[in-house]
Order: structure tokens, then sequence, then C-alpha cells
């Protein structure tokens, strides 16, 4: 048979190429999986007590509302609309079976084949992959030196062709968490021009701060421009329920609704009875996991201030760190299979979140505790050290 070209063409997904070379070490130490961000704890247990309850119940298995659970929507817009001190409403609000569906369902409700979509680099792989499935070119958005991406730069990109600017923040990769003044650039750009900026907003809880991520929703018109991407994975702990949400105004909702029906019907009932129950009833939870991922930051920050072995941070936040590798002779994918390989350290090439290659690798440093950081920096000195050495000879 024949394969649609568009799929055929790209290349396997990141983590499964990552997680297949684990059948390779011989290094001899403790795996470090810095690979796939997942949270390494279990969900809170009003939660479990929630959707065991649900599970048990004569409708625990039924189809829900296409726009997703009314009293998942209902919090959930009533919380948004407190932490950006703004008005969302419950119809504002669909929910998808993660965020990545809802991304897919909402930049393809604004872009189809021949269209543009700029990314800002470096990108979250999944959302470059989708464009490019779908025939959508990316146009790719150098951020500078501090990686923030920048308005009036990514204005020259834009042309007739651009459907819309798509920014995660905290960033994936990157960690670095846009400030309110940089979002409303862009949305105040993508308005001017007609099109949408889509924010991933996955990390919003581990910004480090209770301060809005942007006053965007404060604004009556927001949904004019504003597609507002989420998920419950990371924030209550639940990733293989897979829900997640799209917070867009009524002309682009109808048509998410139009694709959800196709792919899905509607997200997993399951999902959203977790979602609402860590909504409503584990807050404290949150904070507290929240906590201790902002304290694992500090101190992969702190590991790494000394430049271990010439390894570089560029930024961190969020879940993630930025690191350059020092073996310039060697190639990023080569230099990350030998961490796993030899020294079995699993960590994502930068090559998966940029069209070349410039040295980098993504760090999930909320995947261990705080005290595997310090082995962690441990590790990048023994490689620095015996494989730097060994490009010298």
């Amino acid at each position: 048979m024949r394969l649609n070209h568009l799929v055929h063409r790209e290349t396997d997904s990141p983590i499964g190429a990552a997680y297949g070379q684990l059948d390779h070490r011989n290094g001899g130490f403790e795996l470090l999986d810095l690979a796939q961000a997942a949270p390494q704890y279990p969900a809170a247990p009003e939660v479990v007590a929630h959707v065991e309850a649900v599970a048990r119940s004569g409708h625990g298995a039924d189809y829900v509302e296409l726009a997703g659970l009314a009293k998942l929507r209902e919090v959930f817009a009533a919380e948004l609309s407190t932490a950006y001190r703004g008005a969302v409403g419950a119809d504002d609000v669909v929910v998808t079976a993660g965020c990545n569906q809802a991304f897919c369902l909402a930049v393809s409700s604004v872009a189809g084949p021949g269209d543009e979509v700029v990314l800002a680099l470096p990108y979250y792989f999944n959302h470059d992959m989708w464009l490019r499935m779908n025939d959508i070119r990316p146009r790719y958005l150098e951020p500078g030196a501090d990686l923030v991406p920048d308005p009036a730069a990514c204005e020259e990109l834009l042309n007739e062709r651009v459907r819309a600017i798509v920014l995660v923040t905290p960033g994936n990769p990157s960690g670095v968490v846009l400030s309110p003044d940089v979002i409303a650039g862009f949305a105040a750009l993508a308005e001017r021009r007609g099109i949408a900026l889509i924010l991933d907003e996955t990390y919003r809880t581990f910004r480090g701060t209770e301060e809005p991520a942007h006053d965007l929703f404060a604004r009556p018109d927001w949904g004019r421009s504003v597609i507002s991407l989420h998920s419950f994975s990371k924030d209550l702990a639940i990733p293989g329920y897979r829900v997640g949400a799209v917070v867009a105004s009524a002309q682009v909702r109808r048509e998410v609704l139009k694709l959800l029906d196709c792919v899905a019907i509607c997200a997993p009932r399951v999902g959203q009875e977790a979602a609402w129950a860590g909504l409503t009833a584990a807050g404290d939870w949150r904070a507290a996991r929240a906590a201790e991922v902002a304290a694992k930051k500090v101190r992969f920050d702190a590991v790494m201030a000394g430049r271990p072995g010439g390894f570089e941070l560029l930024s961190s936040g969020g879940f993630f760190g930025w690191v350059r590798h020092p073996l310039a002779g060697r190639g990023t994918e080569d230099v990350v299979r030998d961490l796993v390989v030899q020294y079995d350290t699993l960590v994502l090439p930068g090559t998966a979140f940029r069209p070349d290659d410039q040295g980098t690798f993504r760090v999930s440093f909320s995947n261990v505790e705080e005290p595997e950081l310090d082995e962690l920096a441990r590790r990048f000195a023994l490689v620095g050290d015996e494989l730097g050495a060994a490009l010298v000879q």
C-alpha cells in the first residue's frame, strides 16, 4: 500500500528513540532518567479516591458532552479567572485528550495545507511534527541571547500565508518563562495582523510565582486573537489520563469541536473526573508539588553554576534545563548517546527541538530527587574529562 508521504517523511518520536538506547547501556551507574518529563509521584489521594468511585458507578464509562464535563469546565474557568485576574467562562473551555491534542485541534482550526505558522525556537518537537504532517510550513523565530523571543523580530517573519504564532511558556525545552510584557507584545502583533496567538501553558503552575502569567484574559476582547492551551498531566500527576483544554473564542471552539468529534468524540471521562477532583479537592497538594519542583530548579541551577565538565546551563524553568555541551568535535546526538550508554544519563538532544545542531540538549530535572542532581553534575564532570580528553588525542 502507499503511505501518506507527509507522515512517512517525518522522523519517529524523539522520546521513543531516546528510550530505545537504554538497551545499550554499559556504564554501570544507576540510571538517571532525565528524558520525558513526567511526575515521579502518584496523583493526590483525593483524585485516586474519586476515580475509583467513578469507575464503580453505573455511568463511569459513559460519553460526556463533546466540549467536556460541565462541572470541570466551570471549575477550570473559575480557576483561570482567579489566576489571571480576568474573565474566562465555562463556555470558553473545550476539554481535550491532553495538551498535545489541544494544540493539534487548535492549530488545525486556523491553518491548513499551504499555510504557515511561526514557531519560536527551540520548539516543542510535536508542534513541529504536526505542522509538517499537515502540510503547514513552520517559520522559525530565533530568540535573543536570553532565549526570549522578540515580537519585532517575529513581525519580520510574517507574510500573507502565516496564520498563527506559537509560544510555549514556561518553555519546553528551554524552561524560559515569558514575561507578561513579552506575551502582551505578541498578542498585540497577532491582533494587528489578524492572526492567532497560540499559547501553550502546560507548565503554568511551575513558574515559581503566583502572579498572573499574562493579562490577556483581563481584556474583554481576548478571544479575537488568543488561543490558550492547558494540561492537567503535570499539575495533577495524571499524564496517562490524557486531559487538557483549549480556551478560545466561540468561532475557534466551533472548529475545534468539529475536529474533536472526528478524532476522539470527547476526552475520556475518567481523565475529566480526575481533573475535576484535583481542581476542587487537592489545592494544598498541588501547591506542595509545585514548591518541590521549584526547589529542584534552585538545586539544579546551583549544581550547574560551576559548569561541571564544561557543560553550560543556558536556561531553566518549569520542568526543564537547556544545556550546551562542551564537546565541540562531536554532534549532539552522539554526545547524548554517549551519556546514556557510558554514563547511564538519559537526556534528549537539542536536534529534537531545532532544525539544526547547536550543541544543546534538554534535561528534565523534575524527574529526579534533589540529591540526584549532584550526581548529575558529577557525571557531567566525568564526561567532560574523559570524552574531552579522547577528542584531544
